[in-house]
C-alpha cells in the first residue's frame, strides 16, 4: 500500500473518462495548479492526477477554474521491454477531491507543494498494467 499525500491547486483541465481493454477499466485525467501557503506565482506548478474506477465521477461536480484539495496516492512501476532500457511509470492516483474551503486543514509539511494524509482507504492497485 502507498503513502497518501494532499496537493492544494486551481483546477487547469479536466478530461472525459476513458475505458481500457475488455475488463471495462476506467481513468480519468486530470490537471491542477497548485495553489496555497509556499507556492510561488510566478513560477506555476503543474500536476497532473488520475481517477481509476468509480472514482471517476469525482470530477462531475468540478469545473475549470475551481480550487480544489486533492487527497491522492503516489505509485509507480518499472517496465522492461527486450532490447530498450528500462522505464519507470509514476502516477499520482486521486481517491478524494474536495472544495479547498470544505476540506481539512492539511498537515503543514515542507514537501514541494505536497502533504501526507493521516487517513484514508486502503489503495486498490488493481489496475490493468
Amino acid at each position: 500500500m502507498s503513502k497518501s499525500f494532499e496537493a492544494q491547486g486551481i483546477i487547469h483541465s479536466i478530461d472525459q473518462t476513458r475505458e481500457y481493454g475488455q475488463n471495462g477499466f476506467t481513468k480519468r485525467e486530470f490537471v491542477i495548479k497548485l495553489s496555497g501557503e509556499g507556492e510561488n506565482p510566478d513560477y506555476p506548478n503543474y500536476v497532473a492526477l488520475e481517477l481509476i474506477k468509480d472514482k471517476c465521477a469525482l470530477m462531475d461536480a468540478y469545473q475549470v477554474g475551481d480550487e480544489v484539495m486533492v487527497t491522492f496516492n503516489l505509485s509507480g512501476r518499472l517496465w522492461n521491454a527486450p532490447g530498450k532500457p528500462e522505464k519507470c511509470f509514476t502516477s499520482l492516483q486521486a481517491w478524494k477531491v474536495d472544495r479547498a474551503g470544505d476540506a481539512a486543514p492539511a498537515q503543514n509539511f515542507d514537501m514541494g507543494g505536497f502533504a501526507p494524509s493521516s487517513s484514508g482507504p486502503a489503495f486498490d492497485d488493481d489496475v490493468p498494467f
